[in-house]
């Protein structure tokens, strides 16, 4: 695809997430998009976001559910990129003008204490190199109108992040059971959403590895420090002003996000 395309359909993006105003999906209006074209298109948007002050904090995993791969037609997950500022904390309000058609996920983030470089990264590896888990929520949002999405649209469109709520609580790993671990999604205090660790690819950290050996084969590694948001262990919530949500996951413990 042409380089001028790829730099222009970044642009678009970019100018739609200051904007916070959805735009026509790519691939109806570029049915030659394809998956490279639009990791191309990601790493763009994200070196404008640079540009303009943000920093990357971390990276998140999507597309970790077998129902979600069915739905866009593929066999892996994506990826994207978490800034400081798509970060939140536990109990902070989150503001609707900020967002387009924002939805919610229950995930377990991974703090890391040491680099992962792949490839050949096990989750043995993934555990000893893990500093401690969190609670926390994904707010994705989509730029690309009314969900109308394909890999290739949710990939460029930085997997479909918009901004993510940690847990005040850190754990070590060696006492959760990633994949036996339960997870409950309450809204305004009734229970909207349930799940287990093994939704993420059967363990949240197998999620971690892929991304750690995917991103290994492109040179990038996972940095200590950084925050990596392993995937949704539920489906997703539609949020609205005025929505209180609270996810909490055994042996971890619970996060709290309020929409304004």
């Amino acid at each position: 695809m042409d380089e001028a395309l790829l730099q222009g359909i970044s642009d678009e993006l970019y100018n739609a997430l200051r904007m916070a105003e959805a735009v026509a999906p790519l691939t109806e209006r570029h049915p030659g998009l394809t998956i490279e074209n639009a990791y191309t298109i990601q790493q763009r948007l994200l070196a404008k976001r640079l540009q303009h002050g943000e920093r990357i904090v971390g990276k998140k995993i999507g597309v970790t559910s077998r129902a979600v791969m069915n739905l866009l037609g593929v066999e892996q997950p994506d990826f994207g990129i978490l800034t400081d500022a798509m970060t939140y904390n536990s109990g902070e309000a989150i503001p609707m003008a900020a967002l387009i058609q924002p939805k919610a996920e229950g995930e377990i983030a991974f703090v890391l204490k040491h680099d992962l470089s792949g490839p050949g990264v096990t989750v043995a590896d993934v555990l000893r190199a893990t500093e401690g888990l969190m609670v926390c929520f994904e707010i994705v949002d989509s730029r690309i109108r009314d969900w109308k999405i394909k890999i290739q649209d949710t990939v460029a469109d930085n997997a479909s992040c918009g901004v993510f709520v940690l847990g005040d609580r850190l754990v070590p790993v060696n006492e959760v059971d990633l994949s036996l671990c339960g997870m409950v999604l309450e809204k305004n205090g009734e229970i909207v959403a349930t799940g287990a660790g093994a939704a993420t690819m059967g363990s949240p950290a197998v999620a971690v590895a892929w991304l750690a050996n995917t991103l290994g084969r492109l040179g990038v590694p996972l940095k200590a420090g950084e925050v990596i948001l392993s995937g949704s262990l539920g489906p997703m919530i539609p949020v609205a002003a005025g929505d209180n949500l609270r996810v909490s996951i055994g042996g971890i413990g619970s996060c709290a996000v309020r929409f304004t």
